[in-house]
This record gives structure tokens, sequence and C-alpha cells, in this order.
């Protein structure tokens, strides 16, 4: 721009260059705090104090938060008089004489009185004001309102609690627990043990020695948690004759093993009236039909009840019926194996009157027959436990061993039902019974403590 005199006189200056000019004015005006302003409205509690506690000066923020005049306060009430009943107490006791020996304390927790008699959490920090002698002149005191910081406490405290409370329930629901397991375990133990007393009570404690014969048997027990109600027996009738049976009664438990009870002097009591096999079946059948049938529960059994006699050429003749059982096999001496059929037989027990039919074979010198409960045939087997062992597998078994000796015949299936392990999941009774061989080598000694 050019001024009348033609001389330039520079561009004029503009508003924008004086705004930087007029903000530092209002900030400093925003800063022109006084000294007492800032002492009255600060965002924490001033007092000073006389040394023995008599408040000569306190700031409104302070007065507000305890709901007092300043006319009733400063020159009137000590410091100590502001605080809680367990404040004082602490003020006195504790505050005040370290406060005098030290000349400073911080962040020391107390409570407040408010109007209304509520009390305020507060962190206070004192510090004695000395003379330039040294002498004590009075006390500067700086409050903080801890509110916030009680109530986390407080919250922090309350889960505290809470866990560690959750943590004792836990600890003391596994020592239940724990507890009740080993309880458990002991009545499982004491249960098994009974199961075993009963399950020996129901079984011959031993096989008598029979002239001319070979014996022996094996009970496979499932589950010693489950008491099974298959038996065998073997026992003598008229003159030279003698009788056996073996059978699976249905159910599990206390009611299948009286049953079972039931089954074996039943049959037994049978014999020695009349030993024919299909009038003992007849009996049984009678008796457990009228015991069951009418109350409600019914209950009954498979059973295959014999008689062996002399036979020809040193042999031993078997007269044998079945009441739905699983049919005898037969290891010939001469390396073969059969099913020797029993045509007929209902369940014993499922029908007011049931027919039954006798069978007769010998058993010559090295020949086995094998009597068994389902427990062996119906074992599952394959990874997935999805078929059946089946009697095809159990007749081609046999024919791999025969001609066997009752003992051996009995070892080998011991084997071969641990072998199919949790497959089994029945109780399974083995009786073999078989004339020896002529031969006194091919004989196979009892091993010990088998029946």
């Amino acid at each position: 721009m050019m001024c009348r005199t033609g001389q330039d006189q520079g561009p004029e200056p503009s508003g924008k260059e004086n705004e930087p000019a007029a903000t530092d004015a209002e900030f400093s005006a925003l800063l022109e705090d006084s000294a007492e302003e800032l002492y009255e409205s600060a965002p924490c509690g001033y007092l000073s104090t006389l040394m023995d506690g008599t408040v000569a000066k306190i700031n409104n923020t302070l007065l507000d938060w305890i709901g007092l005049e300043r006319e009733a306060v400063v020159g009137r009430k000590r410091f100590a008089d502001l605080l809680s009943v367990g404040g004082k107490l602490y003020h006195e006791t504790h505050f005040a004489p370290l406060l005098r020996m030290q000349g400073e304390l911080r962040g020391i927790a107390l409570e407040l009185r408010t109007r209304g008699g509520g009390r305020l959490p507060v962190l206070v920090s004192s510090a004695v004001k000395q003379s330039s002698e040294g002498e004590p002149l009075l006390i500067r005191t700086t409050v903080f309102d801890a509110s916030d910081r009680r109530a986390y406490e407080a919250e922090l405290l309350r889960r505290q609690q809470e866990a560690e409370k959750a943590r004792a329930e836990a600890e003391a629901a596994r020592a239940e627990a724990e507890t009740a397991r080993l309880q458990a375990e002991a009545d499982r133990a004491r249960l098994a043990d009974a199961f075993t007393v009963l399950q020996k009570s129901l079984l011959p404690d031993a096989l008598p020695a029979v002239p001319g014969l070979e014996a022996a048997a094996y009970y496979h027990t499932a589950s010693p948690d489950r008491l099974g109600g298959d038996f065998y027996d073997l026992f003598p009738v008229a003159g030279d004759r003698w009788a056996f049976f073996l059978g699976d009664v249905s159910g599990k438990g206390p009611q299948a093993a009286a049953v079972t009870s039931l089954t074996r002097y039943t049959l037994r009591a049978a014999a020695l009236h009349d030993p024919e096999p299909a009038t003992a079946l007849r009996t049984l059948n009678t008796v457990l039909h009228e015991r069951y049938a009418g109350g409600g529960d019914p209950r009954y059994c498979t059973a295959i009840f014999g008689v062996l006699g002399p036979g020809p050429e040193g042999g031993i003749t078997v007269r044998l019926a079945s009441g739905g059982h699983t049919p005898a096999l037969i290891l010939r001496s001469g390396g073969r194996a059969e099913y020797l059929p029993t045509p007929g037989g209902l369940l014993v027990g499922i029908l007011p009157t049931a027919p039954f039919v006798t069978a007769e074979t010998v058993l010559a010198p090295g020949d086995t027959m094998l009597l068994y409960t389902d427990g062996l045939t119906e074992a599952r087997t394959g990874d997935a436990r999805d078929s059946l062992y089946g009697e095809d597998a159990l007749l081609d078994f046999a024919a791999e061993h025969a001609p066997s000796s009752p003992h051996t015949t009995v070892a080998a299936l011991t084997t071969l039902l641990e072998g199919l392990g949790d497959g089994v999941n029945d109780d399974t009774a083995l009786l073999a019974l078989g004339v020896p061989a002529d031969d006194p080598a091919h004989r196979t000694p009892p091993p010990d403590g088998a029946p």
C-alpha cells in the first residue's frame, strides 16, 4: 500500500496476526487464581492445627466433606474430633505419637465423620512445621477422599472372599467326592466279597472222584459286582450211576441266586427219587412254575441234566435231556468234535407242563463231553464287539483240540475266555466229563486246585 507521500509503507497488519496475543491473554486470565482461591477450592482437604490438634485453618473442600461451618470448627475442634470413633482412637494411640516422633506421616487411612452420622474414608498426610530454632509450631495436614479406593478395596476383598469361599467349597466337594469314592470302593469290595462267598455256595466245592471218569469244571465271573445264575453239579445216585447237570437261570443278583439254589436242590432231590433225565427236568419245571409264575415275576432257567452209567468196552453210557439249553459238545478220541442233538426241550419253568426228550450216547476211552453256558457262545468278538463267538466257532475250537482230556479242554477254554476279555459280558460255567484214554501216557492229571 502506498501512502500519500508516495512512499511504500508496507502491508497493513491483519487481524490473524493478533490472534496468538489474544489467546495468550485469555490463558493467562485463566491462571490468575489467587493463592487463597487455590487453597479453598483444592480437590483435596487442607487444614492446619496447633500442636495440641486444635484446628487453626481449614479449607472449604474439607468443610463441605464434613458438613460443618468454619465457625464451628476453627478454634473449637481438634482434628481428632473430626474423625470417627475408631479413627479418633487410632489418631490418639498411633498417629499423633508417631507424628511427634517422626515429624511427618504419609498416606494414613482414617475415616471422617460427615453430616448425618456417615463416614468418609480418607488418606491423611501430615507434616510438622518448625521454627528456625527447630521448635514445632503447627501441623499441616492434607486429606484425600479415598471413597473410590475404599470401594475398590471392598469390592476386591469381597471378590477375594468369594473366590476363597468358592475354593473352599470346591475343596470340600472334592474331599466329599473322594470320601464317597473311597466309601463306594469299600462297599463295592465288600459286596464283591459277599457275592463271591454266595457264588461259591451255589457251586460244589470240588467235583467228586468218579471211578473210570475224569471230570473238570470252571466258573468264569464276568463282573465281580454282579451275582450270576450259572450252576453245575456232579453227584452219585443209585448203584454205580452218577448224575450231573449244568444250567443258567434268568436274571442276575440275589433273586437269581435264590432261583439257582432252588434249582440245584430240586434237581438233586428229583434225581434221588427218579434219575431219569426227562423226569428230573419235568419235576424242576413244575417247582419253578408253581413257585414264581403266580407272583407276577416269572423265573425260569435253561438246564441240561444227565446220568452216567457203565458202557461197553470200558466206556460210559450217557443219558441226558435238555431244557432249552445249548447242546453238549463231544470231543472224540479220533480227533473230531460233534454236538449231541437233544431234540425238544423248552425253557424250564416257563409253562405249566413242558415236554423233555432224553438223548443217549456213549463216551469211549479218550472221549470228552463238554457242557457250557451261553456266556461262552454269546461272547462279543471283533474290534467293535459287534459279533458273537457262536456255536460254530466253538465247534471249530473243539475240533482243533480233539482229542483232549476234560482238564486239558477246560484249561484251553479258560485261556479262550481270558483272551476274549470284556467281550465276555455274562458268567460262564464249564463242566467237562470224559473217559481216560487206554494209554496212561495220554491221561492228563488234574492241575493243582482244579475241581
